[in-house]
């Protein structure tokens, strides 16, 4: 089975030459409160897209985290691709702010049957000019946190687009999917991330995962909702493996600096 590699060196201010793979990252802004660390994932990102409300996010909260500078440069310099989804919560002034610098604007209100992230996801994958599909990573902002029926849709949309590298993101924690067609091996950037970490199954039962790198590692371990789930673990060095049956979330804090 093809071993994974994965890291979180997209939280770090410049990403280390030959430290894992080598990845094209693009940025999906949802409707909730932005990461501390937002321009650090904008100045990774080679596409960024806003989902529906996440311009308004944008617009509002990118200026507060540069207090020093005037708002209306922050918010011409931090003008996303593309904004797409229903247009049921982005203001009318933020539409025409950013359509008058240029962003594309893509109006999918006559389809309700999928989320505003499933559908940025899906122009990612079917549509964006000049991103390396085969080494391609979306970080999505706001992921995490508010509403829970749109936490887990954030969640099934990993699911949705298991193929794809998708990291859920908020300002204390991150989220993304091990598929079972892979081992896998975490490169914990310890200067940013955890310790507190877990794999939780979801949709079906682990008959059987192993770890290493954690304080509590499985061993053949089954895990199931109204069993066993490695939930508060610790990692205890620089580098997680795992392997299981079946997809796993793997989750991390991360830390405030």
């Amino acid at each position: 089975m093809d071993l994974m590699h994965h890291s979180s060196t997209f939280l770090l201010p410049t990403i280390p030459l030959h430290h894992g793979p080598s990845l094209t990252y693009a940025l999906v802004v949802l409707n909730q409160t932005l990461p501390r660390f937002a321009p650090l994932l904008w100045k990774h990102a080679q596409l960024r897209l806003c989902a529906d409300g996440g311009a308004n996010r944008v617009f509002d909260e990118m200026p507060l985290l540069f207090p020093e500078e005037d708002a209306s440069d922050v918010r011409r310099r931090y003008k996303p691709d593309v904004i797409k989804g229903d247009m049921d919560s982005i203001r009318k002034e933020v539409l025409d702010f950013y359509r008058s610098l240029g962003t594309e604007i893509i109006d999918k209100s006559h389809d309700q049957d999928t989320t505003d992230l499933h559908k940025c996801i899906t122009y990612i994958r079917d549509f964006a000019p000049d991103v390396n599909k085969s080494s391609l990573c979306i970080l999505v902002a706001g992921a995490l946190g508010g509403r829970y029926d749109h936490e887990m849709g954030n969640l099934n949309v990993l699911y949705c687009f298991s193929a794809l590298r998708i990291v859920l993101l908020s300002d204390d924690s991150l989220i993304y999917l091990l598929p079972r067609t892979h081992h896998h091996e975490i490169h914990i950037q310890t200067s940013v991330e955890g310790p507190h970490c877990g794999l939780i199954p979801i949709g079906v039962p682990s008959r059987s995962s192993t770890t290493t790198g954690l304080r509590w590692n499985l061993n053949n371990t089954e895990m199931r909702f109204g069993g066993l789930i490695s939930s508060s673990n610790i990692v205890v060095g620089e580098k997680v493996t795992v392997q299981s049956d079946t997809d796993l979330l793997w989750t991390i804090s991360i830390k405030k600096l």
